[in-house]
């Protein structure tokens, strides 16, 4: 049990680390600038519901689409472990990483009438580093019913904390400074950087072991 619970743990810090709801939040705004208060909050629950059902099907189908397309699991977890450190790299930098999204998709959200799904959902919340993450967590469960209720509560949490964050995102930049969001953003980084720094050691030594 207490070795369920602490895979838990690990589970909800990588997703929560990853999809990063606090650094949403200013792209957030951007892109929903020209909405109502009442068109944000539509907007922000669509977008969270999306990027959770998303996530969720790469959650029960990652193992397949890894059949199909032939790839192992060690390998995806260092080229999602390499994904998540370029994402951390940018973090600690503080700036936006263009795996997420970029200037150019923000720019066409903005003329778009459902922006919730794109870019909002996927590549923002449910992005390639996000569905690398739940893949390999259920490499890592091992077909163990906690630990799988452990990774589909790590997402559902995650995705609402991203919801209501993003509800009171107009109020939440009216109280944070630009500089306590950086500081958080970087720290997020820092371990994300080492999240992503266990993900690609763990492939190594599983390719090793392979015969």
């Amino acid at each position: 049990m207490a070795d369920d619970i602490r895979f838990a743990l690990v589970a909800l810090s990588a997703m929560f680390f990853v999809i990063d709801p606090i650094a949403n939040v200013p792209i957030f705004l951007t892109i929903t600038a020209p909405d109502s208060a009442s068109a944000r909050r539509r907007i922000a629950l669509h977008a969270a519901v999306a990027a959770w059902l998303t996530l969720s099907i790469f959650t029960v189908a990652g193992g397949l689409i890894f059949q199909i397309f032939g790839i192992s699991i060690s390998a995806f977890k260092i080229a999602g472990g390499l994904m998540l450190l370029v994402m951390s790299l940018d973090m600690m930098r503080a700036q936006p990483s263009p795996t997420r999204t970029t200037a150019e998709e923000q720019g066409e959200a903005r003329g778009r009438d459902d922006i919730a799904i794109f870019p909002l959902a996927i590549p923002m919340l449910a992005g390639p580093g996000a569905i690398a993450t739940v893949a390999v967590l259920m490499s890592r469960a091992a077909g163990e019913p906690m630990r799988i209720a452990g990774v589909f509560v790590a997402v559902t949490l995650t995705c609402a904390i991203a919801w209501l964050l993003m509800r009171g995102a107009a109020t939440i930049e009216r109280f944070l400074p630009k500089t306590l969001l950086r500081a958080i953003e970087r720290i997020m980084g820092l371990l994300l950087a080492s999240v992503a720094i266990e993900f690609i050691a763990s492939g190594i030594r599983e390719m090793l072991r392979a015969p």
